[in-house]
């Protein structure tokens, strides 16, 4: 006699085994309707799985986030059966859900091709509308592996020979096609919906080992209903349109080749750019008292070895070594271990604390070329990294103080909404259970200090200390991780850090590892795609052109050139022999933020007439009224707020 209890506390009691479907019906025909699946005693289930003993259970329908990766997970078992029914001979293989959708790899002699997408979606239409049931049946191992192989499935065969012996085999039958799948499953194939779009195709390998056969990969996207698929589809376009490649491209700001595979060759405007933004990150530090240092990039293998980032990061260390030293050196991938180096050169003193000790890191780490993406995933990057020497009893107060001065920072650059997620220890971890408790502990009540609202990333921590990661939503809706906050009781330890305390004894420091932007390639790679290129002024590699309509013009032009860069702007001139529009346009496709246009008149007058990046609209202003207005405008906001 099975107990279900449910989310509001009742408890439901049955004579026998109960399905969840039974249960629903039991409860009204609108729960009934409304439930694809449920949770029993945390784990997800069909709803057609029956329940035998006492159970807490949860009904999932189409709003609650877990259906929204059932309904791609059952998408990909739709788009299989549509692509085997369209392309007899085709082998399935594997074919998960994915963040925002879902894929299948299949294995054909002739790959398929985006040309291919209608007729494939059209059949997966037409099996939603059949509403086959999602059947799930447990198969005797030699059965399953003879069925795949009778069927010409090698690869399906391989899956079941090589899982555990004492597994069940697990096969989701929908109409006449089936798959291994462990579920679980909505109820009918009429529940995946339509909002669906098959997106684009790729090679990958069985298994992903290039010794195995090649796959085509075929990528779609599903959501609950067309009004989130529209949306979605939207988001994509303005993805691409704000590329942070491409307008690097059209603004002349970097470029990637080959002699320097991952790492950024800046050129003068997208070096204008980094620069202010560094100078900013500069100011900011300075005024929360932090001290900048520089350490080296060459480091012993030691050092590493002492930290234990050899054993975690080695695989994805520059390393050098010198014949005539015998020596093994490493690009340091990260700045922490030389900070202790700093914080241990000469007796420290409780006095001292807390000690902020930033800098703007140059660090290499080895990244597979397949994932480099941009300036958003690089092998040589600058962090504004930054490290708090610091006692127990102050973790609270720096917390306080870091998430003040992060909060600044975001809205100085135009990002409102941020996230916080708690992310505790990883498996793989430096450090005793014990340490790990306090730093925990420590870590939660700063939060609860602070304010601090968060989310739980379980398993997410660094190998030497939980953290705090600061989640940025960018124009467009989409989230990067940027900041983080750490506390770290292994590092001080393991490298020998201390100071004199009050008691004239030696006591380990606290080391807080702190980030706001996280690295400056990746931050304005994020800034780029969120301004689409259209910068504030403060920012803007180019804030000015002042353009000449006559030739008679030039020299007034660059009078109000002069001008302007006087008052602190970047400015440039354009007083080539072009019609005035099409220098217009040439600046406006450059991002141009102000073109100031001068003829005989203005000349005459000692006026511009100023255009606005994105406007048709002319405002007429004397060239001193223009060089005060502007300058106030492209003051960096932090400076604004002294004023």
């Amino acid at each position: 006699m099975p107990a279900i209890t449910l989310p509001d506390g009742s408890v439901r009691s049955f004579d026998g085994p109960v399905t969840g479907t039974a249960l629903a019906q039991s409860i009204g025909p609108g729960l009934a309707k409304a439930a694809l699946a449920m949770e029993v005693d945390g784990k997800q289930r069909d709803i057609s799985y029956a329940i035998a003993d006492d159970a807490a259970l949860r009904f999932i329908t189409r709003k609650d986030p877990e259906a929204l990766e059932m309904i791609r997970h059952d998408a990909a078992h739709v788009l299989a059966e549509a692509v085997q029914s369209l392309f007899p001979g085709t082998q399935v293989t594997i074919g998960p859900s994915i963040e925002n959708g879902f894929y299948y790899d299949f294995y054909r002699n002739q790959p398929f091709t985006p040309e291919d997408f209608d007729a494939i979606e059209k059949r997966m239409k037409d099996i939603v509308a059949k509403a086959e049931p999602f059947v799930r049946e447990a198969w005797p191992r030699d059965k399953a592996i003879a069925f795949f192989e009778e069927r010409g499935e090698r690869f399906k065969a391989e899956l079941i020979r090589d899982l555990p012996g004492d597994e069940e085999i697990s096969i989701y039958r929908q109409g006449e096609w089936l798959d291994l799948c462990r579920g679980p499953h909505l109820r009918t194939t009429k529940d995946v919906g339509t909002a669906f779009k098959l997106m684009k195709v790729a090679g990958a390998y069985w298994r992903g080992d290039h010794r195995n056969p090649m796959l085509t990969r075929i990528y779609g996207t599903a959501w609950r209903d067309q009004k989130e698929l529209d949306a979605h589809l939207h988001q994509l376009e303005e993805a691409e349109r704000r590329d942070h490649r491409r307008i690097g491209r059209e603004m002349d700001l970097f470029h990637f080749q080959e002699e320097a595979v991952g790492q950024i060759f800046w050129h003068h405007k997208g070096w204008r750019l980094y620069t202010a933004l560094q100078d900013y990150m500069r100011r900011a530090q300075t005024r929360h008292g932090y001290q900048e240092v520089r350490t080296p990039q060459l480091v012993d293998r030691g050092l590493w070895e002492a930290s234990g980032h050899w054993d975690k990061y080695r695989h994805h260390m520059f390393v050098a070594t010198i014949e005539d030293e015998d020596k093994t050196l490493a690009l340091k991938p990260m700045n922490c271990p030389c900070h202790v180096q700093i914080f241990r050169h000469g007796l420290r003193s409780y006095r001292e604390l807390p000690l902020r000790m930033a800098e703007f890191g140059a660090c290499h780490r080895y990244e597979p070329s397949g994932a480099l993406h941009g300036l958003m995933r690089v092998r040589g990057f600058t962090q504004d990294d930054a490290h708090i020497f610091c006692t127990e009893d102050q973790i609270a107060d720096e917390t306080v103080q870091f998430v003040r001065m992060l909060h600044e920072v975001y809205q100085d650059l135009g990002f409102e909404h941020v996230r916080v997620k708690f992310a505790d220890r990883p498996e793989q971890r430096a450090g005793s259970d014990v340490v790990w408790d306090k730093a925990e502990n420590a870590l939660k009540e700063a939060c609860e200090v602070a304010g601090v609202t968060y989310e739980h990333n379980p398993g997410e921590g660094a190998f030497y200390g939980p953290k705090l990661e600061f989640v940025l939503r960018d124009a467009i809706g989409r989230d990067w991780q940027c900041g983080t906050l750490q506390v770290d009781l292994v590092l001080p330890e393991r490298l020998d850090a201390s100071y004199v305390g009050e008691d004239s004894a030696r006591h380990r420091p606290v080391m807080l590892h702190r980030a706001i932007l996280g690295s400056f390639e990746r931050f304005l790679g994020i800034l780029i795609e969120q301004h689409a290129g259209r910068f504030p002024l403060w920012l803007a590699p180019v804030q000015v052109v002042v353009a000449s309509i006559v030739s008679d013009a030039g020299p007034y032009a660059e009078e109000v050139a002069a001008a302007l860069r006087n008052a602190g702007l970047v400015v440039e001139a354009d007083t080539r022999a072009d019609k005035i529009n099409a220098k217009i346009r040439e600046h406006s496709l450059a991002r141009v933020p102000v073109i100031l246009v001068v003829g005989r008149r203005e000349a005459e007058e000692r006026t511009v007439a100023a255009r606005r990046l994105g406007s048709q609209a002319q405002e007429m202003l004397s060239l001193d009224e223009v060089v005060r207005k502007l300058a106030e405008e492209a003051t960096p906001p932090d400076l604004r707020k002294k004023a």
